[in-house]
């Protein structure tokens, strides 16, 4: 299950190197004594958490609004897993831009030294992916994808996306502890500054289901291939995004003759299928609409999520222990953190400023 979003404004340029090298050591530090405490499956469910992640970002000394908190949090963690990785078992694959295209190669080098299922982690990789960028039709493509995973084949995943006319990144989250369901509803919780009234498409929504079936229907019956064969022009509602250019049924057809050479279960498994992708998805939505009646979602699944609860008992009470473990746990990372005296300070006074908003 995804456990969050955050929505960042589109900051150019990179972090300092005195800067980044200070949050590897810190975060170096933090890993470590989440590990020791509480264990590696806790450390990869806090950093799915987009408001823990936020606040470790700024903990590191990283802008706290920007984009760039994404891929330079992630990239100072992976850099200090290259060192601490093997001991305390947990690991890390993928990055911004090109370095994200090596995902399965950097999964199957772990694969190959620590025994943990390479296979599995690469179509985990895949499809998540698959899902944010293409059943997930919001308005941000995806730049950059890392997922952590420890030994026993436990993972996280935190990918962003970026929308160009928006001046915004949005941040996604998962943990597998939470999955029940890659393509329904996946998410817990979004943390976000804007809610989009209508989006291109949601196939991931709960009221998509009728959707999803039908256009599994269409891969897996024959007979359904052959009604699509007879559109020739169709008369489409006003209502919403799909324009009469997304529909190129000859592509359509192309794709379903692709699929044969797949075993096609289920709807994640025409997410996979290469080829497959945005403008693809949405003329099968709207073939599966017009012919079968079977209308999908256009909601954006924005939702806000806390980390520690609310102060007025909304979304729920604040928990006191879990509130006071968290700062407690950073404050002896902090503490534990080979860097200089002033830079501890510094950490824990940014610290106290996070948890006082929060």
């Amino acid at each position: 299950m995804r456990k969050g979003f955050a929505d960042l404004p589109l900051h150019r340029g990179k972090a300092p190197p005195w800067l980044f090298n200070r949050m590897v050591l810190l975060s170096k530090s933090i890993v470590e004594i989440i590990v020791e405490e509480f264990g590696t499956e806790t450390f990869l469910e806090r950093i799915s958490d987009p408001i823990w992640f936020q606040s470790l970002g700024c903990v590191l000394g990283f802008d706290w609004h920007s984009s760039g908190l994404t891929t330079t949090v992630c990239g100072a963690i992976k850099e200090a897993l290259r060192d601490i990785g093997n001991e305390i078992n947990i690991f890390a694959a993928g990055g911004k831009g090109k370095v994200a295209l090596k995902t399965p190669e950097e999964i199957r080098n772990v694969a190959d030294k620590t025994g943990v299922d390479g296979d599995r982690l690469i179509y985990i990789s895949r499809l998540v992916a698959k899902v944010d960028n293409t059943a997930l039709q919001d308005g941000y493509n995806l730049y950059h994808h890392v997922i952590f995973f420890d030994g026993s084949g436990r993972w996280a995943i935190v990918q962003q996306g970026m929308s160009e006319s928006e001046g915004y990144a949005r941040r996604y989250h998962w943990f597998s502890g939470s999955v029940e369901d890659f393509v329904k509803e996946p998410h817990r919780g979004i943390c976000s500054l804007r809610k989009h009234e209508k989006i291109p498409l949601n196939m991931v929504a709960e009221e998509s289901e009728d959707s999803r079936n039908v256009i599994l229907s269409i891969f897996k019956e024959d007979s359904v291939k052959r009604e699509i064969g007879k559109i020739k022009w169709l008369r489409l509602p006003k209502r919403h995004y799909i324009r009469a250019e997304d529909l190129r049924f000859e592509n359509v057809k192309k794709l379903l003759e692709k699929s044969k050479a797949f075993n096609i279960e289920d709807f994640k498994d025409i997410l996979l299928i290469p080829g497959l992708g945005s403008k693809s998805l949405r003329a099968l939505a709207l073939v599966a609409e017009i012919i079968f009646g079977a209308e999908p979602s256009f909601k954006d699944p924005v939702r806000y999520t806390f980390a520690h609860g609310g102060k007025d008992g909304h979304p729920y009470p604040v928990e006191r222990k879990v509130y006071d473990g968290t700062v407690e746990s950073l404050k002896k990372a902090i503490e534990r953190a080979k860097i200089g005296r002033r830079e501890k300070i510094e950490a824990i006074k940014r610290l106290a400023k996070v948890f006082q908003g929060l």
